[in-house]
């Protein structure tokens, strides 16, 4: 009977970004190790990209609150770390990426744009009303949760980094470059 039920059950695909693991030695997950985690959750065809915490994953359709809330428990109980995680459908990455404005190409022009995605929503008033230490030609938009950047002097010169966004706005977030964006989504495929 529960092999029927399995069957049965709706399962979707999904993208969990993991906020500042392995960054400078500090709170360390090897990829081998989480996929091995959130598959003893059950998920399935777990895929990482890079070290950074970008997952791909099959789950119940439960919804993405509650995956990000289970994934976020099983990290700080399986490797003792505190992160933040922001779960999004595919369809919903999708749309992040057709929304960009900013018109990022591929290649090496995309490590030059970004997309600092905010784990919650702020007023377009109160993203305006920040004094953007922009240099240059640098430019940002926020466009529903996620700011997107064009750094052309690279990420590590710019200050509209990940820690600007969120002490500003008082919200978590995590920043990919456009090629992660672009290859998280192929993996989606």
């Amino acid at each position: 009977m529960d092999s029927i039920n399995e069957a049965f059950r709706v399962k979707s695909k999904f993208v969990a970004l993991l906020r500042g693991i392995n960054v400078s030695g500090k709170r360390t997950i090897h990829m081998a190790d989480l996929r091995t985690s959130l598959q003893a959750m059950g998920f399935q065809a777990v895929r990482t990209y890079l070290q950074s915490g970008n997952v791909v994953f099959e789950a119940e359709e439960i919804g993405a609150d509650v995956l990000a809330i289970q994934i976020k428990a099983m990290i700080l109980a399986d490797f003792g770390h505190e992160v933040e995680v922001l779960v999004l459908g595919v369809e919903a990455l999708r749309e992040i990426i057709a929304a960009n404005p900013l018109s990022p190409g591929g290649g090496e022009e995309g490590k030059l744009f970004h997309a600092t995605l905010l784990f919650e929503p702020v007023s377009k008033a109160a993203f305006d009303r920040l004094a953007m230490p922009l240099q240059g030609q640098e430019r940002v938009v926020l466009i529903g949760k996620t700011a997107f950047l064009h750094c052309p002097h690279g990420y590590n010169k710019t200050k509209l980094n990940n820690s600007f966004f969120e002490k500003k706005l008082l919200v978590p977030a995590t920043t990919r470059n456009w090629r992660s964006m672009l290859a998280i989504l192929d993996l989606c495929v």
